[in-house]
């Protein structure tokens, strides 16, 4: 646990340092047609592959584009698209017009939604699962001081995709290796209860 609180602390060290410009959330309205396809027009996306980013902290759409952009994190769609955006100021105004939109919540399976709640609440003692909810808040809105992302309402076919990307290793974009610390230890079945619980918790 002491491990574990020494990484948080480094990585909000990190994340606090980084200088991005200022968003525009009516410019980045008119740079998002191309966005609209998959993540839909207010951010809601229709198809649970892809993330909703309506109501993320801006400063973390703009980490994972940049990520996308650079190679950090891997996705060929998301790596096309993100290498079309000319510079910092578009993907500032695409983040904030996406942050500024209200997202859509889902609901929980009524077979998962116990569990789930219970990984994400309290973790595994047994095999060292730590709580979500210790980064992401007890409602799912996340940290945007550390850049932690908002979860609540999003879509459990991708958070659990997600999940098992940083597992895998597949995923490795996260700061210090966080979240592959966290489901390393995660079963499939626990990865989609608690994927299944945050499609259904509401901020």
């Amino acid at each position: 646990m002491n491990k574990w609180l020494v990484t948080v602390s480094i990585a909000l060290v990190f994340v606090a340092s980084g200088a991005q410009s200022a968003g525009d959330a009516e410019a980045g309205k008119g740079k998002s047609t191309a966005c609209m396809a998959c993540h839909g027009p207010d951010g809601n996306s229709l198809n649970a592959q892809w993330p909703k980013l309506a109501g993320q902290h801006p400063k973390y759409i703009e980490k994972q584009i940049r990520d996308f952009k650079s190679g950090a994190r891997k996705d060929p769609l998301m790596t096309a698209q993100a290498a079309l955006l000319a510079d910092d100021q578009d993907i500032a105004d695409l983040a904030a017009y996406f942050s500024s939109q209200k997202r859509t919540m889902g609901t929980a399976a009524a077979d998962k939604a116990e569990s789930g709640a219970s990984l994400y609440r309290a973790g595994n003692a047994e095999t060292g699962v730590a709580a979500c909810m210790a980064c992401h808040g007890p409602a799912g809105a996340g940290n945007p001081d550390a850049n932690f992302p908002a979860l609540a309402g999003q879509h459990a076919i991708y958070t659990e995709k997600a999940l098992k990307d940083f597992r895998s290793a597949a995923r490795t974009n996260d700061a210090s290796e966080m979240m592959q610390g966290v489901v390393a230890r995660m079963t499939d079945a626990e990865i989609a209860a608690v994927a299944q619980y945050i499609q259904g918790l509401n901020k």
